[in-house]
């Protein structure tokens, strides 16, 4: 199993789950990081450094997140994998705030 990017991650897109990644499975869009499942390797890295507490082990994730799975999924096919730590969508700092993180 994988883990999963969620819906703490939309419109902040932080990045320190690339950086300690020791693949190449995370990928983005203008909104979002999402995980390759098949890439990958469970190492549970990102779960720590993700500071929106976005990225959960699947057999962790709640419920009502279960859809995540197959965005990531989905989305990760679509996209360019991304190699390395990028800046932050302009109001993260904001949201991660209210999210009380």
């Amino acid at each position: 199993m994988a883990v999963v990017v969620t819906d703490n991650c939309v419109d902040c897109r932080f990045t320190e789950c690339v950086a300690v990644c020791p693949v190449s499975c995370f990928h983005q869009d203008q909104r979002v990081v999402y995980v390759d499942p098949v890439e990958c390797i469970v190492c549970r890295a990102c779960l720590t450094a993700c500071p929106m507490n976005a990225i959960f082990d699947v057999e962790d994730l709640p419920a009502d997140k279960f859809h995540w799975i197959e965005i990531n999924a989905e989305r990760a096919l679509q996209l360019p994998a991304i190699l390395e730590k990028r800046v932050a969508l302009p109001n993260a700092e904001m949201r991660k705030a209210s999210y009380g993180v």
